[in-house]
């Protein structure tokens, strides 16, 4: 108490001489006095915590706040975590600002979740009290902003292409059916690069059962993006393809082949595998050349260049014998054809993809070079199979996203995580039943294939045969 005073004495500059010590002695003797250095104290001390207060709410006002951003109508799940950002002495928190954007917050587990509904920056408001502060006291309020991606959806324009032009077809098809005892679903869809600038769609397909030999055909195409006409060269590939094998696949012509399976199974002849190979490669790089032959003739008849026509070409030819199923097999370009046979322990890949070899570039069936080189024959795929739970084409708008590299097309796990995909294992949870009796089942591969992915926005199409 004495010093107390001497020290409030000095600092007003007021010297206390040894003889006025007595009077200062009976001054802060003074119970008046006591109470009201004790008062002085006290405010001394509400004015070190109000001051303690008052900087530690600048510090959390102050405070940098990390929120990850969100995308519009992609679940979002955000942590507000006291304890990492330092707030351990907040007793008390809201968030306002949330409502109508899709995003709620949870006070009692710190955390943001929801769907952002609207982009841009979203400002939310933190109401808080920290320890000390009186229970009625208004609340702080500090700022947080949360970005808000657009949907990378949103972004790409839906321009329906032009009916008029001449080589016109649907923007998206899809179709189901029989093939011989077993069933068919083909999608056929233009991509989003396509769609946002009104343009074509460059893939095409078409499959038949030839009645009168057991036969079935399918094929699949892709026209080149870079060429002016190739949704018509896909389209003809595709349609030539058929053409050739309703002429020449007449029973007259099978019957020595029939036989030869027939032995083949039985091993009844040891030249039968020659005698396979020799007919699938005669007969086949008939029909390859045939209808480059064909493109060449109608590109003529347009007075277009044949490479405005360039397309790629798969194709499979399937007859079921009692012994089990022939699958003969063409194709050039970059779109795979995969057979996976009935328990799914193997994958038997009936082509091999133009890529690599050519520094990435691929080839198309309107170039003559591909019936000159010495790697023809390697073009053409035979299995002879008791049988199988799916044949699948397609093309690279199907295989690049959900295989991606070349070799994942070998490995029998990526075409089971493939068929998990297909059955609803995927971002949108959308699944195509593959049962017999699912009449739905074009509808819903049609809509499985608007799945997103990054980067990849070239026309889709898949064909299985299951």
């Amino acid at each position: 108490m004495k010093k107390f005073m001497e020290a409030l004495l000095a600092s007003k500059k007021i010297d206390i001489p040894i003889k006025k010590r007595p009077l200062l002695n009976d001054f802060v003797a003074n119970e008046m006095n006591i109470n009201l250095v004790r008062v002085i104290h006290e405010n001394q001390q509400k004015l070190m915590a109000n001051w303690k207060l008052k900087t530690r709410i600048d510090d959390i006002l102050s405070q940098v706040v990390y929120v990850p951003n969100g995308t519009v109508n992609k679940d979002y799940r955000a942590p507000v975590d006291f304890i990492k950002l330092g707030w351990n002495d907040i007793v008390y928190s809201e968030i306002n600002g949330l409502e109508d954007s899709g995003l709620t917050y949870d006070s009692s587990e710190e955390l943001i979740t929801g769907t952002p509904k609207v982009s841009g920056d979203l400002k939310i408001k933190l109401l808080f009290r920290i320890e000390g502060e009186a229970e009625d006291s208004t609340l702080n309020e500090k700022e947080i902003v949360i970005i808000i991606n657009p949907d990378p959806k949103s972004l790409w324009k839906h321009i329906d292409s032009d009916v008029n032009d001449p080589y016109w077809k649907a923007d998206d098809t899809h179709v189901a059916g029989d093939f011989l005892d077993k069933k068919i679903v083909i999608s056929s869809k233009r991509g989003r690069s396509h769609a946002n600038v009104g343009s074509f769609r460059d893939d095409d397909f078409a499959f038949k059962n030839l009645e009168s030999t057991g036969w079935s055909i399918l094929a699949v195409s892709d026209g080149a993006g870079s060429a002016a006409l190739s949704r018509k060269g896909s389209q003809l590939a595709c349609d030539f393809v058929l053409k050739y094998f309703e002429e020449h696949f007449t029973p007259e012509h099978l019957k020595d082949f029939d036989e030869v399976l027939w032995s083949h199974h039985n091993k009844t002849d040891v030249d039968s595998s020659k005698k396979i190979s020799r007919f699938v490669y005669d007969n086949l790089s008939k029909a390859a050349h045939s209808v480059h032959k064909q493109l060449a003739a109608f590109a003529l008849s347009v007075e277009a260049p044949l490479k405005d026509f360039h397309s790629t070409l798969i194709f499979a030819a399937v007859k079921k014998y009692e012994f089990g199923y022939a699958i003969l097999s063409f194709g050039v370009g970059d779109c795979p054809i995969g057979l996976l046979n009935k328990d799914l322990t193997e994958i038997k890949l009936m082509n091999w993809l133009d890529v690599g070899e050519f520094g990435g570039g691929t080839r198309f069936i309107t170039m003559p070079e591909i019936f000159q080189s010495d790697k023809l024959s390697t073009r053409f795929g035979f299995k002879l199979i008791e049988d199988f739970s799916y044949l699948m084409l397609m093309t690279d708008g199907i295989y690049d996203p959900k295989f991606v590299v070349e070799a994942n097309l070998e490995k029998i796990e990526c075409w089971k995580a493939f068929l998990e995909d297909l059955k609803g294992q995927n971002e949108d949870g959308i699944s195509v039943d593959l049962s017999h009796s699912n009449d739905a089942v074009a509808e819903q591969l049609s809509s499985w294939m608007n799945f997103w992915n990054p980067g990849n926005h070239d026309d889709r199409t898949l064909a299985i045969i299951y």
